[in-house]
């Protein structure tokens, strides 16, 4: 995710505290874009670094207190100034504007203000009476039952529906269920017999649902966790705690242990599951594309589909990939993920007065030790690893004192950082390698450190390289939120188009998945790793795994307010409500380019909007069997993924213009082929007497003709049908293209906010139709 520039700076200027008690103090210095003075300088910079020279004394310099440039956003900088500089920069030609720095309330789990949820009188979580009622079943490593986010205050009853049991086991017994935690289960038989022994360098496993590396609390307290005030992880991100859904109840089933989650387990949880009861799946696991009879998941979840269960999957992290997209079974909901505009700013700043932004969850703010200027060592050792920071790479004598350089890559993040720590390192930057450009997944380190992205990486090495004794200081500046564009799609993020089924777009949205807080156990530092003895009670983490459990929850929401939608409807309202613009009101890029649908799919989650979608794709379970007959799929296959016996042929013959209903529109155009028809049906959930009119973005080198142009309800739960004609324009000057992508929108004309929208993927593919 490769930051603008103009948004690193905004980021900058609200963390980086004063460097000293000398009344020195950040402002916010906006210029004219277009001055009578620009032209007097080689660069933007140049130009900004003249009124600081003009103001501040000629014996410091003046990159020394420039925190960065802006150049998009707006035209200007920051910098740390005295009040009598900000009086003198006042004065100078072409200054428009002097802001000092604000400091701003954050809040953890801050992602649900983010996606618009509040405890207002009116909004989702009140229409949905917070998921109250609704059970969510995680398939993880367990969960931890005394964290304060399972707490069970103000939780209704256990719903009568409820069959499930709370499973005794090594230090887990009926006690740690509660009317938050109303069910617990492990299944541990596929990993025992895979994996016999353990690793002496991994956490103690527990043979029980008791959690013993953190990753299923943080899942089950993001879908549904309770409120907790004064949630932080030391000191970063603090606020109050709260799950998508914090009026749900959870389940937990415990199918990955040290050595991963083994689809034995995971199945067997997954029938159990069933008939436990549970409302919603989520699934913070999976792999790369597999055929959808080979996947265990997609066969498991379709039976839960068929009993009303909503499947919640995460993409993968395989990301930026193409094909890369796990869980892509049209009746699994598969998330990517985004990131938030909180950041946890810590900026190096190199002995030559340039600043490295950075970013890190180390207590190091208002430290003097942390923010000690240090010698940089870059122990590039090809032979034992030593530009990863591997175990026993580091020689003490080269390391002791000093701020080591670690590429990322191999080993864990956080590890590196212990690595250092061991060989007598003060500090560490966590340096990104090209294939993980600007993504800025962060950690709360056991030592000062800090992770920067690619291009400053670059820069970072070429100041060693050429300084006889390079020195660096890491400046943190805690929790900064509202600085930075938001949401982006993760660089991790798994993307499209679905290699198995290319006439499903995949993922089917994005979520927050970058840098998320959530719970955490009391046997694992915050860092996740064993040498870690700190203890809390919230840790930061990143993942398509942490995207997931967000839209479980929200989905939780949506049952709890419609308990007789199917998962199809669900779906539908996430996806149909979804935004594709950032919160600047521009389209939510991915890196530095504008994110394209096999990235984000429908779009960004909007819990707000989707509560109440006024329209909805509905899907039956024979529905997707036709659909897997029109994919050529065997009896044999199909039966294996539906339990059905089903002749294709007779199918087909009775449903000849069959198309999925989805919520998204996927075309492949192959050789030969100038035109396809794809017919649609909408069913009503919202007002009786609603009229919705038809509104088109067709993609390039397409023509777009549908029929009707407007949908006339009269009742609710009323389903209306159109159909949508593509034709391939002529080719010549479009052959380079192979994907090109736009929108259509039913809008109601009562209400003009209320768009049911289903992006529009079309391929060029070479191959021709087996």
């Amino acid at each position: 995710m490769e930051f603008e520039k103009a948004t690193l700076f905004a980021i900058l200027l609200v963390y980086v505290v004063s460097v000293g008690s000398h009344g020195l103090q950040t402002y916010i210095i906006q210029l004219h874009p277009q001055g009578i003075t620009r032209s007097l300088f080689a660069s933007k910079l140049h130009w900004h670094l003249s009124f600081l020279e003009k103001s501040i004394s000629a014996e410091e310099s003046p990159s020394s207190r420039l925190l960065y440039s802006y150049h998009s956003a707006m035209e200007g900088f920051a910098a740390q100034l005295l009040e009598s500089e900000v009086d003198a920069i006042r004065e100078l030609h072409d200054v428009v504007a002097i802001r000092p720095d604000r400091r701003h309330e954050v809040h953890t789990t801050y992602s649900y203000k983010f996606l618009g949820l509040s405890p207002a009188k009116e909004g989702a979580w009140v229409d949905s009476n917070y998921g109250r009622g609704a059970i969510i079943g995680v398939l993880d490593t367990g969960v931890w039952p005394e964290s304060p986010s399972f707490s069970d205050h103000g939780m209704p009853p256990v719903p009568k529906k409820w069959k499930g049991i709370c499973q005794l086991g090594e230090q887990f017994n009926s006690s740690n269920c509660n009317r938050k935690i109303i069910g617990a289960r492990y299944f541990s038989k596929g990993h025992r017999v895979a994996s016999p022994t353990s690793s002496p360098d991994v956490v103690v496993e527990y043979l029980s649902v008791r959690d013993s590396h953190g990753h299923g609390t943080h899942t089950a307290s993001t879908a549904a966790g309770a409120a907790v005030p004064m949630a932080n992880v030391l000191g970063n991100g603090a606020g109050v705690a709260r799950g998508m859904a914090p009026g749900a109840h959870i389940a937990v089933y415990k199918v990955c242990w040290f050595s991963g989650c083994y689809s034995s387990d995971i199945l067997a949880a997954m029938d159990v599951a069933i008939r436990d009861g549970v409302d919603v799946l989520s699934l913070s696991l999976g792999g790369f594309p597999i055929p959808l009879y080979e996947d265990s998941i997609a066969i498991g979840s379709f039976r839960a589909m068929e009993h009303g269960i909503s499947v919640i999957c995460a993409a993968g992290n395989n990301g930026p990939i193409p094909n890369s997209v796990a869980n892509e079974a049209p009746w699994i909901a598969t998330v990517g993920a985004s990131t938030l505009d909180r950041r946890f700013p810590a900026i190096v700043r190199l002995s030559n007065g340039k600043f490295l932004y950075g970013e890190s969850m180390y207590p190091g703010k208002n430290s003097a030790s942390a923010a000690k200027e240090l010698e940089l060592v870059y122990h590039a050792d090809n032979l034992h690893g030593g530009e990863y920071c591997m175990k026993d790479s580091l020689p003490r004598a080269k390391v002791q004192g000093k701020m080591v350089v670690c590429d990322r890559g191999i080993n864990g993040r956080a590890e590196k950082g212990q690595i250092v720590k061991e060989a007598g390192g003060a500090a560490m930057i966590l340096a990104n390698t090209e294939i993980n450009q600007e993504e800025d997944s962060v950690d709360a380190h056991v030592l000062p450190a800090t992770l920067i992205g690619y291009t400053e990486s670059v820069q970072l090495k070429k100041y060693i390289n050429s300084t006889r004794k390079p020195k660096a200081q890491i400046i943190f500046g805690g929790t900064s939120i509202g600085k930075s564009r938001a949401p982006a799609v993760a660089q991790f993020s798994s993307r499209g188009p679905s290699f198995m089924d290319p006439s499903i777009l995949k993922p089917d949205m994005i979520a927050p998945g970058v840098n998320i807080i959530a719970a955490w156990p009391q046997n694992l530092g915050p860092a996740g790793i064993p040498d870690d003895s700190r203890r809390v009670n919230f840790t930061v983490m990143s993942g398509t795994s942490m995207a997931c459990p967000h839209v479980g929850g929200i989905a939780a929401l949506i049952h709890s307010a419609h308990p007789k939608w199917t998962p199809a409807a669900i779906k539908s309202a996430l996806m149909t409500t979804a935004y594709i613009t950032d919160h600047s009101g521009k389209q939510i890029m991915d890196g530095d380019k504008p994110a394209g649908l096999f990235a984000t799919g429908a779009g960004h989650v909007n819990p707000v909007k989707a509560i109440s979608p006024g329209l909805i794709y509905d899907i039956s379970p024979d529905d997707y069997v036709t659909h897997l007959c029109t994919l050529k799929y065997t009896k044999s296959d199909i039966f294996t993924i539906t339990h059905r016996n089903v002749s294709c042929q007779d199918i087909i013959r009775k449903n000849r213009d069959f198309s999925l209903n989805y919520p998204s529109i996927s075309v492949v155009f192959r050789p030969g082929m100038k035109s396809k028809m794809i017919k649609k049906r909408l069913t009503n959930v919202g007002s009786p007497n609603s009229i919705y009119s038809l509104e088109v973005k067709p993609p390039n080198g397409i023509k777009v003709r549908v029929r009707p142009r407007r949908l006339i309800f009269t009742d609710i739960n009323q389903s209306l049908s159109y159909r949508i004609w593509f034709i391939s324009r002529n080719r010549t000057a479009l052959e380079r293209l192979s994907n090109s992508q736009g929108y259509l929108s039913w809008v109601n004309s009562q209400d003009i906010y209320q768009r049911i929208r289903s992006p529009i993927s079309v391929t060029w593919s070479s191959k021709k139709e087996r």
